[in-house]
């Protein structure tokens, strides 16, 4: 069975519209208009015990409504889902113990305290036994380096020592899936290695179920070889993240470092040509006339370098999250 199962989840609010004006807002308060908003439409997946996946989709695309739902803290218009056997929105005290949410721009740890006595509150709250509590605090302390900055009240530390602290706090109870939300939003980049190696470490060790969202896909890259798109509200990629790029991006890239200092003038018949640094320059040519351009462009022309690249990952994504609607639907 797998640990996660979605089946036709759908999220329907009614947003509350408006209207400008003194005296349209009067009649508002008799007459309320209310607009459908679908944040998530027949969205349906599986995923193993032991995997992690990258949940993808630019803002408002119905990532972190998806797991609100499978974290229980809402409840679907329609659809069904499980996670570990349990229906999450029941909300039963054994799945809470099992599952762990982790949301980059909430806060769990109390703000004003250090994160030790937050820790001591977690340890109540799933009631940790005591040397349970304290090997598993000691272990990921010193797996994420923070040892010197647990009696610190949580106000004073940094983004990326804030986001380590509430990692450890997701952590201590041992879940079974973890449902990470932007863990390293905002953070800079050496704290961005660190939240990344710890969990790279920690999934392969604890073999737990990770979903991941990210707008970084360096995260991605480094933790995930399994991708699902959502955009709109709905599925439109679910595999391999190699896959994505060759799915999505109609061009791969050539390198060439021509002899002498200039660029030839006429290389846009090739293709695009962008990043132009005489005597090197990048040309974005369509997939199936690589050999014929690559044939041509050796023939006339002396050439030093060359080279044959996909496009980079990050760079496909932006390009199809940016892409009209009725473009996207037939992805």
């Amino acid at each position: 069975m797998p640990a996660i199962e979605a089946k036709h989840l759908r999220k329907v609010y009614k947003v509350y519209q408006k209207s400008e004006g003194l005296w349209a807002s009067v009649r508002g308060l008799a007459r309320r208009q209310y607009k459908t908003v679908e944040a998530v439409r027949e969205v349906s997946f599986k995923i193993e015990t032991g995997e992690m996946v990258a949940f993808l989709g630019p803002n408002g695309a119905g990532k972190t409504t998806t797991l609100k739902l499978l974290s229980g803290l809402i409840v679907p218009t329609a659809g069904e889902a499980e996670v570990l056997g349990h229906i999450p929105w029941k909300r039963e005290h054994g799945y809470r113990r099992r599952f762990s949410l982790v949301m980059g721009q909430k806060n769990q740890l109390w703000w004003d305290l250090p994160a030790q006595e937050s820790f001591l509150l977690h340890k109540e709250i799933y009631r940790i036994e005591p040397e349970q509590f304290q090997r598993r605090k000691d272990e990921l302390i010193d797996l994420l380096e923070v040892r010197k900055l647990i009696s610190q009240p949580v106000r004073e530390l940094s983004l990326g020592e804030r986001m380590r602290m509430e990692l450890i706090a997701a952590l201590l109870h041992s879940p079974e899936v973890l449902l990470l939300d932007e863990p390293t939003i905002g953070l800079d980049v050496v704290s961005q290695r660190k939240v990344q190696e710890f969990l790279k470490f920690y999934q392969a060790e604890q073999k737990i179920t990770v979903i991941l969202t990210s707008h970084y896909m360096k995260d991605v890259e480094a933790l995930c070889r399994r991708a699902v798109i959502i955009n709109q509200g709905e599925i439109k990629h679910d595999g391999p993240l190699a896959d994505i790029v060759e799915r999505f991006s109609a061009n791969k890239v050539i390198s060439l470092e021509f002899a002498g200092t200039e660029v030839p003038a006429d290389l846009s018949t090739y293709g695009n040509v962008f990043d132009v640094q005489p005597p090197k320059v990048k040309l974005a040519v369509p997939r199936e006339k690589i050999p014929e351009v690559l044939a041509s462009v050796l023939a006339r022309y002396e050439v030093e370098d060359v080279g044959v690249h996909e496009r980079p990952l990050e760079e496909v994504i932006a390009e199809f999250f940016t892409q009209p609607q009725e473009m996207t639907a037939t992805a």
